[in-house]
């Protein structure tokens, strides 16, 4: 693992200092925070003791964040970016494929199973986007979305110890374990293993911060143990090597990351082909079944309902959750009738936007993984943790159905994407002072006299 990052060393050399989270970051992260534990906590406090699944798949309402929180969030965003539109510069090309993506499936409004409960649903995304990208995209460059994103996770994970109960009964009980206050276990593993990645990060700072890192590693590690997610411990551990791997052969061979990815991806369905090695032995070893614990089952009926609609799908979240007569309840038999998705990020978004929904999907992550290794050109600290970060989001969604929902990884897939277009760019050392209404990305303006740091500038 890297040490250290060159970035705040060329901050320091050339006298740059400014807040580690400004007020515009505070928007970002203040909607990550809702993410990762408020909303959470609400939801946990209104929740019935007994749920029923069979009416949730039926009748899924707005939720509180859904009502207030985000166009609250949505409306300040706006208002901030109109007052400050000089200071959102050129966009990264992996920024441009996220929004034909965003527009693909509001597009498919057009054509949905059910119409109205799409769009409700696409106006909530677009609004939760604009709440994380737009007042990203304005902060100052040296903003450490990163640390603010690891504080929200490392209180999110503290209160799960205290204030979290076992998986609450229902009329078919899917799983058992810790669940927190999150939904359940599946949840509280995703949560927890993304708070255990990003406190691997934080031990790399000296004094308290370090102290404090290990403290929310070992907390992680408990809910982990607790939740019995095997996956989430797994991801946290293993991505990072995979990142400093892909990293490694990068810097050897000048290839993208996201070729590099690809190619191994290609490997191992040659290697799976020829030695007859595949995910669902790789299952066996893990979960003690073939079948990724009934996902299998999810998936051959999702691969049944992408046939009926290959090309443009049933429209943006209007398979799953969309009343008595979805798809999903009458096509589906047994308990795959209960699922309020198909628990694979990419077989749902096929489901949902069809093949070139996923195409503009496959692209949008193949461009964020090459803007990384752009990043490792100047920093190659922050590429290896973002790299991480990635990886783990990418490899989740075979799990789990997270791509383009209001849901906490997803949250922290577009801030880890909107921080590295803040990047892709060589650090000017002629841009405007912090503050400065012209200071953006690529901006040429004359610079202001620098004031001398009072304190070293965050690791980026």
């Amino acid at each position: 693992m890297p040490k250290a990052s060159t970035h705040s060393f060329e901050l320091r050399r050339t006298g740059l200092s400014t807040p580690a989270i400004d007020k515009y970051a505070m928007v970002t992260i203040f909607v990550c925070a809702y993410a990762t534990t408020i909303g959470p906590l609400i939801s946990y406090s209104a929740r019935p003791p007994y749920i029923d699944l069979l009416a949730r798949v039926q009748n899924a309402e707005p939720d509180l964040v859904n009502r207030i929180f985000l166009p609250a969030m949505a409306a300040v965003s706006v208002v901030l970016a109109i007052r400050n539109y000089s200071r959102l510069g050129r966009w990264p090309p992996h920024m441009i494929w996220l929004l034909a993506y965003v527009a693909f499936a509001g597009a498919s409004v057009l054509w949905a199973f059910k119409p109205e409960t799409s769009f409700v649903r696409f106006v909530q995304q677009l609004m939760l986007l604009s709440s994380i990208v737009l007042p990203a995209m304005l902060a100052a460059r040296t903003s450490d979305l990163m640390r603010g994103m690891f504080l929200c996770f490392a209180a999110g994970a503290i209160l799960n110890v205290f204030l979290g109960s076992d998986n609450r009964p229902c009329t078919v009980c899917l799983s058992d374990g810790y669940a927190g206050f999150l939904e359940g276990k599946n949840a509280l593993g995703e949560f927890s293993g993304m708070t255990l990645l990003l406190a691997f990060r934080e031990i790399l700072y000296p004094g308290l911060r370090r102290v404090f890192g290990i403290i929310i590693v070992i907390v992680a590690s408990l809910l982990l143990l607790w939740s019995q997610s095997k996956t989430g411990f797994a991801l946290a551990l293993i991505c990072p090597l995979l990142a400093g791997v892909i990293l490694t052969v990068r810097k050897a061979t000048r290839i993208s990351p996201a070729i590099i990815l690809f190619s191994a991806v290609a490997c191992y369905q040659l290697v799976s082909s020829v030695t007859g090695f595949n995910l669902n032995k790789l299952s066996w070893h893990i979960y003690g079944n073939y079948t990724f614990s009934g996902r299998t089952d999810i998936w051959d009926f999702v691969f049944s309902e992408i046939a009926r609609r290959p090309l443009l799908g049933w429209g943006y979240q209007s398979f799953w959750l969309v009343g008595s007569d979805a798809p999903s309840v009458v096509e589906a038999s047994g308990w795959v009738r209960l699922m309020p998705n198909a628990h694979n990020g990419y077989y749902d978004t096929m489901l949902e936007t069809g093949y070139v929904g996923y195409a503009l999907l496959i692209v949008f992550i193949l461009a964020t993984l090459h803007a990384i290794g752009r990043v490792a050109d100047r920093d190659p600290g922050r590429a290896w943790f973002v790299l991480a970060v990635a990886l783990y989001v990418i490899i989740y969604n075979y799990l789990e159905s997270l791509w383009m929902k209001n849901n906490v990884i997803w949250v922290v897939f577009v801030i880890l994407a909107v921080d590295i277009g803040r990047y892709w760019q060589p650090f000017s050392l002629t841009r405007a002072a912090y503050g400065s209404r012209s200071s953006r990305p690529g901006s040429s303006a004359p610079t202001p006299a620098l004031r001398t740091p009072t304190k070293p500038a965050a690791l980026q």
